[in-house]
């Protein structure tokens, strides 16, 4: 039996690792393999540059920096499995983490899963995944390949408007895709877009695909009304279109939120089952970055440790 056990190899899960072993607990982290369709690292796998990863002037490959993380992790002790757990049985102690070729039991489980941004997978979407395509503005938005270039946003809920404002700051013109003729965002949010002279809605409008040479070059299009497509210069395209929590193989026995996010005590990392808790994406709708995962993968390990001590088996 393990003392922890962490689920999930992003930031959140890493740091979890590194905190947890660092405090003389053995810990076991299953990576998974392909979970959620992304490798072993989560989503910064698939994040060719990341500028704003504290002590990384010169930013770092999102691949170079899980291996970094994993590396980290490895030399304070802690033991890895590149395997996607398929079930939990959390109904009582020690919990059980079932994979297709074994269990494993623990004093103290952490979900580090992430989260899954939705995409269209339009035709030729993969060529251009991360040249040029992204899912987070937040994170690649101000990247040089975008700077004074016509980017184009997928969505039409707050995410989007948020996505669109902060792109414009380094875009040369934001165009808003959005299949119907009316916006879901807040009153406010739309307010604050449809007064930005860079930002301009193209309403009941459709993506069907996308293309370029080496890197993105433009969108196409369809008018949903008219059934006209037209080519929309876009040197990048970004989806906010929502993304979808990694939780299913936890079943019902954490409790989540309408959209299946794992709903934690405030403050902390703890789930409504005792000795579980949760960081990162998994938990978290409004900031999904990578430091901020870090940063609750540090409490979740402080947490269980508590746990642990005051709860031993």
């Amino acid at each position: 039996m393990k003392d922890i056990i962490i689920v999930g190899s992003g930031p959140a899960g890493h740091t979890a690792s590194i905190y947890s072993a660092r405090a003389d607990l053995s810990t076991l982290l299953f990576e998974g393999w392909m979970a959620g369709g992304v490798a072993p690292g989560g989503q910064l796998t698939t994040t060719t540059e990341i500028e704003n990863f504290p002590g990384f002037p010169d930013g770092i490959s999102g691949p170079k920096l899980m291996s970094d993380m994993k590396k980290h992790a490895a030399n304070q002790g802690v033991e890895f499995l590149m395997e996607t757990v398929e079930s939990v049985d959390l109904s009582r102690r020690p919990f059980k983490v079932k994979t297709s070729s074994r269990e494993e039991e623990a004093q103290a489980i952490i979900i580090a899963t992430g989260a899954t941004a939705k995409r269209m997978h339009v035709a030729h979407e993969e060529e251009f995944w991360q040249k040029g395509i992204s899912a987070c503005a937040v994170c690649d938005g101000a990247l040089p390949l975008f700077r004074g270039q016509p980017l184009v946003v997928i969505g039409g809920g707050d995410t989007a408007m948020e996505e669109a404002m902060h792109l414009s700051k380094f875009g040369s013109k934001v165009y808003i895709v959005h299949r119907r003729d009316e916006l879901r965002a807040s009153k406010a949010m739309q307010e604050r877009v449809l007064a930005n002279e860079k930002i301009e809605v193209l309403w009941s409008t459709v993506l069907v695909d996308v293309g370029g040479s080496n890197a993105l070059e433009y969108v196409l299009l369809k008018d949903v009304k008219t059934g006209k497509e037209f080519k929309q210069e876009a040197k990048g395209m970004f989806y906010a279109i929502g993304h979808t929590p990694n939780t299913d193989f936890l079943g019902s026995q954490i409790t989540t939120d309408d959209m299946g996010y794992i709903v934690t005590e405030k403050g902390t990392t703890n789930t409504n089952i005792p000795g579980v808790f949760a960081a990162g994406d998994v938990q978290d709708k409004i900031y999904r970055q990578a430091i901020t995962s870090a940063g609750t993968g540090c409490m979740a390990a402080l947490d269980a440790e508590k746990y642990i001590v005051e709860n031993p088996l």
